[in-house]
């Protein structure tokens, strides 16, 4: 009998302790990790530098998988659908994380209950830039010109509710101004356009239109963050261009669905920490412009919470909705 009850309290002992083995072999496959957004774009860019970072540091290969579409919903969805084991992570963004619950009449997933937030992973202004034949040079210039020729120009956008869609929307409210907004599936492509004239304006990251910029392919008219970019330390802030109190800042990070065991997300964080640390890292987002964040699971899920009200303000100030 005693024999019997000691066999059974060490194979529930053993039993307890298969869990945390299991996650502390964490990860022994390659992971997935959708992006809701699509090829080209600028957080594709920044989620490739991240995404090769973190494979050395897990020791993994990381296949990032792009799933545009319906303002990062089809990509989310994804998230939220997949299994809590640590092999399907995902993008979070601005416009998944916040911007969505007050621009979509409905969101089909609660990013409270049906996502783990593991690290936030960057902060990037947006850039405003017009087409080369459109005639101005500053951002009085093109808000002059707008109200001189109004539903003249149009405002190309990554897609609806992005960042580069709603600082725009804000723009055009702070300005009164109005330009026909025109969505496209991706930054990529809505840059071409306006490189071609099918469109002549668009706010979007940095990391995106900066090599669009020094080629002169579009002129920059100013970046819409607090401070200067030090890629381009000439350009004004709007605020500085004569838009008191304009802003718009943009920041993502890693996900992964509901129910993710807190052992796999610590190792995930640390590591992501530790990528971010990189100097490789941190000079290739010098370059995009890029502010590394990082920071525990908490302050990612800290700074939903701020940022949800602030761009249902925006929203609602610029009557902005989806086209």
């Amino acid at each position: 009998m005693h024999a019997r009850f000691l066999a059974a309290l060490l194979l529930c002992a053993v039993s307890a302790m298969l869990p945390v083995a299991a996650y502390a072999a964490y990860p022994e496959k390659p992971i997935r990790l959708i992006l809701p957004t699509a090829a080209g774009s600028s957080s594709d860019t920044l989620v490739r530098v991240l995404a090769d970072a973190l494979s050395k540091e897990l020791g993994v290969p990381i296949v990032v998988d792009n799933r545009p579409g319906a303002s990062n919903v089809i990509g989310t969805m994804e998230i939220v659908r997949a299994a809590p084991d640590g092999y399907t992570l995902g993008y979070g963004n601005i416009v998944s994380l916040a911007i969505n619950r007050s621009l979509l009449t409905s969101v089909p997933y609660d990013v409270d209950k049906d996502l783990t937030l593991i690290a936030n992973c960057w902060h990037v202004s947006n850039v405003l830039v017009v087409n080369n034949d459109v005639p101005v040079r500053s951002v009085k210039e093109l808000v002059d010109y707008a109200k001189k020729n109004p539903d003249k120009l149009a405002m190309a956008s990554g897609g609806n509710g992005t960042t580069g869609h709603l600082s725009g929307e804000l723009f055009k409210a702070m300005t009164g101004i109005s330009m026909l907004h025109v969505p496209y599936r991706g930054g990529a492509q809505a840059v071409t356009d306006v490189m071609g004239g099918q469109a002549q304006v668009m706010f979007d990251n940095i990391s995106l239109l900066a090599p669009f910029v020094k080629s002169g392919r579009v002129r920059a008219l100013a970046v819409t963050g607090s401070r200067r970019s030090p890629v381009f330390p000439d350009l004004p802030t709007i605020a500085e261009a004569g838009i008191a109190g304009y802003e718009t800042v943009s920041w993502g990070g890693i996900v992964g669905p509901a129910g993710l065991p807190k052992a796999i997300v610590d190792r995930l964080n640390a590591d992501i920490r530790k990528a971010l640390a990189s100097p490789a890292l941190r000079d290739r987002f010098k370059a995009l412009d890029t502010e590394p964040a990082g920071g525990t699971p908490q302050e990612f899920v800290d700074l939903v919470r701020r940022e949800t009200p602030k761009w249902a303000d925006v929203i609602k100030r610029s009557a902005a909705k989806v086209d």
